[in-house]
């Protein structure tokens, strides 16, 4: 998916991951070890939880699951009719639930982690192909075994003067989205240890923002008289 990305769009797929790291830097501090956008990372938690006892534990980490593909299954089927603007809807159903546990802050810490959990699922409607998510904007395992396959390919390429190397920088797109979520938990954790849950009026903020800059670029899009349905077809493939 990455790859038929420019590299404005690795950048608007990358503050959309930069954000998801943000939140999971503050639920992971603020909840104890519990992933709000990385759901592998629960799955094991649980089954570890489970095997040793711990009901609660147990019963938390499978709640965010639930809460993450609950979001998943209301923003593919508010979206998915539309074409163009199922980006920006996607991406305001999640400020909106961004803003929603920003508002619940420490008064329902338990609403609190479960709309956060719900909001990550929503925004990775944003980016799909052919009714699927085609790249996944909040777990970076999948993108870092492509940033591996590509490097081992350029590498290749350089020995061998084979084709397979041919874009050899291809790794540097897959590299960018992992330093996003990175940076991003970064930024989330140093603003939790100066804000508190306060710091989730932040990364709401940013996807309201961001949200608009897509619906701009949505309707800009829906409006040239020169998208056709080939055209269409092409933007959907490269910016999708």
């Amino acid at each position: 998916m990455a790859k038929n990305l420019r590299w404005g769009g690795i950048l608007f797929a990358g503050a959309i991951t930069a954000m998801a790291g943000f939140v999971d830097g503050v639920g992971f501090v603020h909840f104890g070890g519990y992933f709000l956008s990385f759901m592998s990372g629960n799955s094991t938690r649980s089954s570890a939880a489970l095997m040793t006892g711990d009901l609660t534990g147990w019963i938390n980490a499978m709640s965010l699951v639930a809460s993450f593909v609950i979001g998943v299954v209301i923003a593919t089927l508010l979206t998915s009719s539309l074409a163009a603007l199922r980006r920006p809807l996607a991406m305001y159903l999640s400020a909106g639930l961004l803003l929603a546990a920003a508002a619940a802050g420490t008064v329902q810490p338990n609403a609190t982690a479960l709309l956060l959990s719900a909001a990550m699922g929503v925004v990775n409607v944003s980016y799909t192909r052919s009714g699927e998510v085609a790249l996944g904007l909040t777990y970076m395992t999948g993108t870092l075994v492509k940033l591996g396959q590509a490097l081992g390919g350029a590498i290749l390429g350089l020995v061998t003067g084979s084709n397979q190397g041919v874009n050899r920088l291809l790794w540097l797109r897959y590299a960018v989205l992992w330093a996003m979520i990175t940076v991003g938990s970064l930024g989330g954790v140093f603003a939790y240890l100066h804000l508190g849950l306060g710091s989730l009026w932040i990364v709401g903020a940013g996807m309201l923002l961001w949200a608009t800059l897509a619906l701009f670029k949505g309707l800009r899009a829906k409006a040239d008289p020169r998208s056709g349905p080939a055209t269409a077809n092409t933007d959907r493939q490269r910016i999708d």
